[in-house]
């Protein structure tokens, strides 16, 4: 039991680790409430008065909802009762104007994404699911619903389904590119997820294998070289972790390199840690250009 649960927080350090390095984000809407009210209420600060905080999202949502009363397809009404119901922590209200919004706006896999990871936290697991699988078939590249789709399978403890998944991805971008047709697919964070996926499954030989696969392919990309760093690092081959977090630092962009230096003096969480014990947080968004 030890053993396995050890495993699976060295999966969730590296599944949080390279997700800031994909360009992805897990349940961006569900992080920390309290933070979300600090930094996106305009009245919020330090020294607010945190009833006053509640009062004045609550006034902001019912007056969206009035004018929902009126002009129920108003999008930025929509937009602005999702926002406020999220810093309120009501994250059930937030699925009917999603789901509304989504309906408006069939060509914005964004708001399908923002309704499945909203489904996923509530434990509609199976609706979560075949919201991911919408988006996955108009845009098989969409790394937010891959990502999305991959994570809910790997809770459900299928490993297999999610391999599957990834490889499927994989053989559609090699059909996409035979054809001479433009993917639309990321092949490497692709590849990266699936590495995600096999450390988590405990084969991290596998996943090294993908990330050797990936240096060569794409030998300027720090993330691979940063992933494969970490699981040696976990395996404790200390010196070669090492020379390779220093090649990971010299590719990554500026704003990432101390970022990667933490990580190489970090190491893994000690047995039994918890991800809060071990310094694990949701990463933020980062720029696009991370996963170029």
């Amino acid at each position: 039991m030890t053993a396995n649960r050890n495993r699976w927080l060295v999966g969730t350090v590296l599944t949080l680790a390279l997700a800031a390095f994909l360009s992805l984000s897990l349940l961006p809407i569900l992080g920390s409430n309290e933070n979300r009210r600090a930094s996106s209420t305009p009245d919020a600060s330090p020294t607010a008065d945190p009833a006053a905080v509640q009062a004045e999202l609550e006034a902001q949502a019912r007056g969206y909802e009035l004018v929902l009363e009126r002009e129920p397809e108003n999008q930025t009404a929509l937009q602005g009762l999702v926002d406020a119901r999220i810093q309120l922590g009501d994250i059930n209200g937030v699925v009917g104007p999603l789901e509304k919004l989504v309906e408006l706006n069939p060509g914005v896999p964004d708001y399908a994404v923002l309704l499945a990871q909203t489904k996923q936290q509530l434990g509609d697991l199976e609706g979560a699911a075949q919201t991911y699988r919408q988006v996955l078939d108009q845009q098989p590249g969409n790394m937010n619903a891959l990502q999305g789709l991959t994570v809910l399978l790997v809770q459900q403890e299928r490993p297999q389904a999610a391999i599957g998944l990834l490889q499927d991805t994989l053989k559609t971008a090699d059909q996409l590119q035979s054809d001479g047709t433009a993917t639309g697919i990321d092949t490497t964070s692709v590849k990266l997820l699936l590495a995600q996926v096999h450390v988590e499954a405990n084969n991290p030989d596998q996943a090294i294998a993908l990330y050797d696969e990936t240096i060569e392919a794409a030998p300027e990309d720090f993330r691979p070289v940063l992933a494969k760093a970490l699981v040696l690092q976990e395996q404790g081959d200390a010196d070669t972790a090492q020379a390779l977090f220093t090649q990971a630092t010299a590719l990554a962009p500026a704003q990432f390199k101390d970022q990667i230096e933490q990580m190489s003096s970090q190491g893994a969480p000690a047995p039994g840690a918890s991800g809060e014990d071990a310094g694990i947080v949701e990463p933020a968004p980062v720029p696009d250009e991370a996963a170029e």
